[in-house]
């Protein structure tokens, strides 16, 4: 039996061809992750980055469009930094652009099948930065209309393309939750629901986080399926604390040279309150600046490697502590199943 057969019947009837039913993760059924070129065991997905990018346009939802770059330009762009990145030891990373904000799933995949690295994209709606991500339909729609969009993507495929997303990313703005984004992680929770994917929300101030976690217990999502986006944009660590201790995964993804002191404080927080099993660490960088001379500077995927694993080493965590920020939460926190209420 080759890999692809192994997938096709040990982690659920999952139908690969283009265009074909996906059968969802119902109880019993073995867990997956969903990348770009097709699921995986989570046991298979090894070092991950769980919050990065290769391509962002912020040219507003009315006119973003893949016409407005050279794909072949963001590949030659993008694939020496996912060669550095595979090199090191990586070998996944989460795309957190969602649609409307250059989601590209094709150019993930081309990118993924030249670089070894595996690439999971996204299903979901970005209503930080004032809603100017959201399309016009995310006003006008229920969050059972805007669910059953993302729902669509997973069981058929992005945009003709046959490629799925394996979580859900959304955005929100710092304060409390506006009605629109109030309606975001509703249709967020019932997506949930109806696909087990996870639910990774930007988020930044604890305010937020908390209405949020009220919004996905309404619905019956726990928070073990919800992911605190830059939550180190919190300063109050005790916030971390308490949604960690909720069950919620809290990432600290801002992680750069010059934040290694309060990236290594903040991880150091977390195990003194036994809570190292509910972290999530990276870079939250690239990226292909779309309307850029060659699409202006790309953070490279490496500071987490060459600079914060040793830097949290010599604070006293031990290869076993750095395996399971690294290997085994990310594995943990995307595996497609569903969550309901304090699970």
């Amino acid at each position: 039996m080759d890999r692809r057969d192994f997938l096709c019947s040990a982690l659920t009837p999952i139908v690969l061809a283009a265009g074909s039913t996906l059968v969802r993760n119902r109880p019993g059924r073995t867990p997956y992750i969903m990348t770009v070129t097709g699921p995986v065991t989570p046991d298979d997905l090894g070092f991950t980055l769980p919050h990065e990018h290769v391509l962002v346009d912020f040219i507003g939802a009315e006119r973003v469009s893949p016409g407005r770059y050279d794909r072949r330009e963001v590949f030659d762009v993008a694939r020496p930094h996912l060669e550095r990145l595979r090199s090191l030891g990586g070998q996944a990373l989460f795309e957190c652009t969602p649609a409307y904000l250059g989601r590209d799933p094709l150019l993930l995949r081309e990118l993924s099948e030249a670089t070894g690295v595996r690439i999971v994209t996204n299903t979901g709606h970005y209503g930080a930065r004032n809603n100017q991500h959201l399309p016009s339909h995310t006003f006008t729609e229920s969050a059972e209309q805007v669910a059953a969009r993302w729902i669509r993507e997973f069981e058929e495929g992005i945009d003709g393309t046959g490629i799925r997303p394996g979580f859900i990313k959304i955005g929100v703005d710092g304060q409390a939750l506006s009605d629109i984004h109030r309606k975001l992680i509703r249709a967020a929770a019932l997506t949930h629901l109806d696909t087990g994917l996870t639910i990774a929300a930007h988020t930044g101030p604890a305010v937020a986080a908390f209405d949020q976690i009220e919004v996905l217990r309404e619905e019956g999502v726990a928070p073990s399926a919800w992911v605190w986006v830059h939550a180190q944009g919190e300063s109050d660590t005790a916030a971390h604390v308490r949604a960690a201790e909720m069950g919620a995964w809290i990432s600290f993804d801002g992680v750069r040279l010059e934040s290694i002191d309060r990236h290594v404080a903040l991880v150091r927080t977390m195990k003194e309150h036994d809570l190292l099993h509910r972290v999530l660490l990276s870079h939250d960088a690239g990226w292909y600046h779309v309307g850029e001379p060659g699409g202006g500077t790309f953070r490279p995927f490496d500071t987490l490697f060459t600079s914060f694993i040793p830097a949290i080493r010599d604070a006293g965590l031990t290869d076993e502590e750095i395996h399971l920020l690294t290997v085994q939460n990310p594995a943990e926190a995307f595996m497609i199943r569903v969550r309901q209420g304090n699970a």
